[in-house]
């Protein structure tokens, strides 16, 4: 039996203020900003900034099959790989993804809303 790392713990600290961020977003492109820097965020954290992560090493991918994309520099990185591999990283930015995406298709859905804030 393999042993599974967890990041939960730091889910559960940045999981507020992602929503809080998230349910204030006026636009979509707000939404893929602040999915990133979460992301982000998560990964300084569970490689323990281990790498120097770039704004677009992870990119929200709205109307996809793929939810999110991860750079190729990323995905090249044999330490990356294996945590990647071997803990529930994948599951907790799932969970993040579908957050944001939920605010996104709201946001698109709803370009009035966006607007009236725009001319305000």
């Amino acid at each position: 039996m393999s042993r599974q790392l967890s990041f939960t713990k730091f889910e559960k600290e940045l999981l507020p203020d992602f929503r809080q961020k998230i349910n204030m977003a006026e636009s979509s492109e707000d939404v893929k900003t602040f999915y990133a820097r979460t992301s982000l965020a998560l990964f300084d954290k569970a490689f323990d900034n281990a790498f120097s992560l770039e704004f677009n090493d992870i990119m929200l991918q709205p109307g996809n099959t793929e939810k999110y994309v991860l750079s190729d520099r990323l995905r090249s990185s044999p330490s990356f790989t294996e945590i990647w591999n071997t803990s529930d990283l994948p599951n907790i930015l799932g969970r993040f993804t579908d957050v944001a995406l939920n605010r996104y298709t709201h946001l698109e859905k709803h370009p009035e809303k966006t607007d009236s804030k725009i001319r305000m």
